[in-house]
C-alpha cells in the first residue's frame, strides 16, 4: 500500500434511488382486505387496495410530492427512519418513515449538476454535488459545510468520528480530519487500481477497487490490515453485517468474508451468478439476494452460501417479512417469494410503480410513482 499526504475538502447531499420496470396481471389470492378511507376512490392510490389485498399487503401511508410538469423522481434512498426523494431536477424531500411526513423540502443543486449517493453519519447528511463534498443536517435540511476538495472524487465519501475518507480518480484514498477537512494521509491499493467503494467505522476502513481487491486498513493510520483479491472488479458497494463483508464481482460471483482476526478474513463462500454482475447484493438477517443480467434474482441462504431459489424477471428485493421475499420485476410485477418453498406465492400488477427503495431491515415497502405518490406498504399479519 503507498501512503503519501495532502489537504483536502467537502461536498454536499445525494441519493439513490433504483427506477424499474414492471407489468402482468395480477393473480388472486387469499387474504385479509385492506379498504380505503371513506371519500377514498381506488385511483386516488398508487396501487389498488383492493389489488394489494390479493398480496396480502395494505397501505400503511401515501404522501403526493408537489412535481412538477416533466418532472420525475432521480433517486430514492431509505436511511434510517427517513426516505430522501431527490427529482431529476435536484429538489429533494425527506419524509418520515413513520406517517410519510415531509421532515424537508429544499432545492440541492441547479438542475443537471451531478449528484452522487446519499451517507448519513450522526445528525448528518453526507454527498457529494458537483465535485465538492457537502454536510447537511437530518432535521432541516440545511447545509452544514460545503468544500471542494480539488479532487475529481468517484465514490460517495464516507466518516468516522475523526475523519472522512475520500476516493478520487487519482486512484487514492484521501483521509481528511472531520472538523477541519485537513489532509492527514493517503493510501493507494499496489496495484494502483481505482477505489470504487468505501466503508469506515472508528477502527477499521475498507475499500474495493476495479481489480477485484477489497483491502482492510487501520481507520487512522496507512497500514494494511488484510486484502482479499477477486477475479473481477467489485461492482456496488461493499456490504458489511456484523464480523461478515458481502460483495459482487464482475468476474460472475458474490463472496462472503469473514473476519477471524486482526489482520485475517477468509473467504466463507461465494456463489457463481453465471452472469457479470454490476451491483451490489441486498443482505438481510437470513438471506442475500443477488440481481445479475439475464438471471433476475437469486435468495441465497446467508450461512451455507446456496442457492433458495431464482426469479428470471426478478429485479431488486422491496423488503422481506416472515420468510417471505417481496421483490419488483422487469416486467412491471411485486412478487413474493416465499423462502422457505422457495415458490412464488403472489404476483401483483404493478405498472405505475416508477422507482422504489430496497429495505433490508424491516417489512415495509416504499415505491413511488411518476405523479409524485410516495407509498408505504406493509405486509398484513
Amino acid at each position: 500500500m503507498q501512503v503519501m499526504l495532502r489537504p483536502k475538502a467537502l461536498i454536499f447531499v445525494g441519493m439513490c434511488l433504483l427506477s424499474s420496470g414492471l407489468t402482468a396481471p395480477a393473480v388472486s389470492a387469499a387474504g385479509q382486505g385492506v379498504g380505503s378511507p371513506a371519500g377514498a376512490r381506488d385511483s386516488d392510490w398508487l396501487l389498488s387496495p383492493e389489488l394489494l389485498d390479493h398480496a396480502r399487503l395494505k397501505f400503511v401511508w401515501q404522501q403526493t410530492l408537489p412535481m412538477k410538469k416533466g418532472e420525475t423522481f432521480a433517486a430514492v434512498a431509505l436511511l434510517g427512519d427517513r426516505l430522501y426523494l431527490r427529482s431529476d431536477r435536484n429538489y429533494m424531500w425527506s419524509l418520515g418513515t413513520d406517517g410519510g411526513n415531509v421532515v424537508f423540502s429544499r432545492s440541492v443543486a441547479p438542475r443537471g449538476i451531478p449528484v452522487l449517493d446519499l451517507v448519513s453519519y450522526g445528525d448528518s447528511l453526507i454527498s457529494v454535488v458537483g465535485n465538492q463534498l457537502t454536510e447537511c443536517t437530518m432535521v432541516t435540511g440545511v447545509e452544514q459545510r460545503v468544500a471542494d476538495l480539488e479532487l475529481s472524487i468517484v465514490a460517495p465519501p464516507v466518516r468516522n468520528s475523526q475523519y472522512f475518507y475520500v476516493a478520487a480518480g487519482d486512484r487514492r484514498l484521501h483521509v481528511l480530519r472531520a472538523h477541519d477537512l485537513v489532509r492527514i494521509f493517503k493510501v493507494a491499493p499496489e496495484n494502483e487500481s481505482l477505489i470504487t467503494t468505501v466503508l469506515a467505522d472508528d477502527t477499521t476502513v475498507v475499500f474495493g477497487t476495479t481489480a477485484g481487491n477489497i483491502v482492510a486498513m487501520m481507520a487512522d493510520a496507512p497500514k494494511k490490515l488484510w486484502q482479499f483479491d477477486a477475479a473481477g472488479a467489485v461492482a456496488g458497494p461493499i456490504i458489511r453485517d456484523g464480523n461478515s463483508f458481502y460483495f459482487a464481482s464482475k468476474d460472475t460471483n458474490v463472496y462472503r468474508l469473514d473476519v477471524t482476526g486482526a489482520t485475517t478474513a477468509p473467504m466463507a463462500w461465494k456463489f457463481q451468478t453465471e452472469a457479470v454482475l454490476d451491483r451490489a447484493p441486498r443482505v438481510t438477517q437470513r438471506f442475500v439476494y443477488q440481481y445479475a443480467l439475464g438471471r433476475g434474482v437469486t435468495a441465497i441462504d446467508k450461512q451455507t452460501g446456496q442457492a433458495v431459489w431464482s426469479l428470471p424477471e426478478g429485479l431488486d428485493l422491496l423488503a422481506e417479512a416472515e420468510n417471505k421475499a417481496y421483490l419488483i420485476t422487469k416486467v412491471r410485477t411485486l412478487a413474493v417469494m416465499d423462502n422457505a418453498t422457495g415458490k412464488m406465492l403472489y404476483s401483483l400488477n404493478g405498472a405505475p410503480i416508477a422507482a422504489h427503495a430496497a429495505n433490508t431491515e424491516s417489512a415495509r415497502i416504499y415505491i413511488v410513482d411518476e405523479h409524485g405518490r410516495v407509498a408505504c406498504l406493509t405486509p398484513v399479519r
